[in-house]
């Protein structure tokens, strides 16, 4: 037997798995890398958070991965060169988190690595009959895998395009594993460049799992803080919090298709972009609109299409509690908006469960390897956006 398939099913097989998480989201502030202890699968999974880290990108990172990201047209060489290099730069980010950690990598299973997200192109946004839903993440798996001497999982999100869904949001797999509660209708909402949630029902029927994008949760906010501000984002939504919201842009920026599109869906800034804020201003005659109130608009603007979403999907007389994750959770402005407009539910974010809300994307990642490697028996019926398959491809380090 080849020494990596051997390799291979002894990982399979043993009763505790050590698993690298790496996410980098649309943000592209950094990679989060989540060192996860994992045992079981399935609804019997469980996951002790080891250790949890955020590599910071540079800005000279961060601008070659701009060249590319959510743009129709690019350089095609620098997008394949990109894709090496960023699996270079995840794997060794890696091996600087194990070097801080005092971890060998001997002791790490597997990496699982989402990759960048550099184009999302569901089918709701292209609008081509002819194509199917499709999405691309750069950041080689053999690249990691070779860099970090440690098999790698990678471009999960392939197996969830080529079985019918999306590509996204993929974190309804391991928000059930690991979250659901019998007896408490849950909802774990993200946060992210792009807000989703997930509907976790207390009766813990895999089939009535619900998980949905809402539309832009920072996304915006951070395109917006870099234009005007030169800042990455606004910290504790101090910008946001020294301006007024304008009305007539809200319900412009409200004025999409998207919105109205029947659940699950999914999206990205391809479509929530600096010209979609452009346009709403030029159609709402706000081009004028001083930064600070602009921010304030588009912050309100993300709290009000996540609330819109979760409201089309409650059912009345049921009580839900919602924990948060993501870079979100940590602006009050945002967040003060959601409690506001959702008074009869108690918010807390995922730490409470066990889980930072800043590492929980990473740790769901480690969660689908898991899956591919132990698991993959879960019958998520035939609904619409999580079909029941394993995801992520293998990749051996030699």
């Amino acid at each position: 037997m080849n020494a990596n398939i051997s390799r291979l099913y002894e990982v399979a097989q043993k009763p505790v798995r050590h698993i690298i998480g790496l996410m980098s989201g649309t943000s592209l502030d950094g990679l989060d890398v989540a060192l996860c202890q994992i045992s079981g699968h399935g609804q019997d999974t469980h996951v002790e958070l080891l250790h949890f880290d955020t590599v910071v990108f540079s800005e000279a990172i961060k601008n070659e991965i701009r060249q590319v990201f959510a743009k129709q047209t690019v350089d095609f060489q620098h997008l394949t060169l990109l894709n090496a290099w960023v699996g270079r730069l995840h794997g060794e980010a890696v091996l600087q988190c194990l070097a801080k950690w005092n971890v060998p990598a001997a002791a790490v299973d597997a990496v699982a690595s989402h990759g960048q997200t550099v184009f999302h192109a569901p089918k709701i946004l292209h609008g081509i009959d002819r194509f199917p839903n499709a999405t691309l993440q750069i950041g080689d798996g053999d690249h990691v895998a070779v860099t970090t001497g440690i098999m790698t999982l990678s471009d999960f999100r392939q197996k969830h395009v080529a079985a019918g869904g999306e590509g996204a949001p993929l974190a309804v797999y391991g928000d059930y594993f690991i979250f659901s509660k019998a007896g408490q209708n849950r909802l774990m909402l993200n946060l992210g460049g792009i807000a989703n949630f997930t509907y976790l029902p207390g009766s813990m029927d895999a089939n009535a799992v619900f998980v949905t994008d809402t539309g832009p949760g920072n996304t915006l906010i951070d395109a917006l803080a870099r234009l005007h501000y030169n800042l990455p984002y606004d910290d504790a939504g101090r910008i946001a919090t020294s301006g007024r919201v304008n009305n007539a842009l809200l319900e412009e920026l409200k004025n999409d298709p998207f919105f109205d599109a029947p659940f699950p869906k999914t999206t990205g800034p391809e479509l929530f972009g600096l010209p979609y804020v452009q346009q709403a201003q030029a159609r709402s005659q706000t081009t004028d609109l001083p930064a600070a109130d602009l921010m304030a608009t588009i912050t309100k603007f993300s709290a009000d299409t996540i609330v819109e979403a979760l409201q089309k999907t409650l059912i009345d007389g049921q009580d839900y509690r919602v924990f948060m994750s993501g870079g979100g959770m940590h602006n009050p402005v945002l967040v003060g908006y959601l409690r506001q407009a959702l008074p009869q539910f108690e918010f807390a974010t995922t730490n409470e469960l066990g889980i930072a809300g800043d590492a929980k994307e990473a740790v769901l990642f480690a969660i689908l390897a898991n899956e591919a490697l132990a698991g993959g028996g879960t019958n998520f019926g035939s609904r619409r956006g999580v079909p029941s398959v394993s995801m992520g491809k293998i990749s051996f380090p030699n």
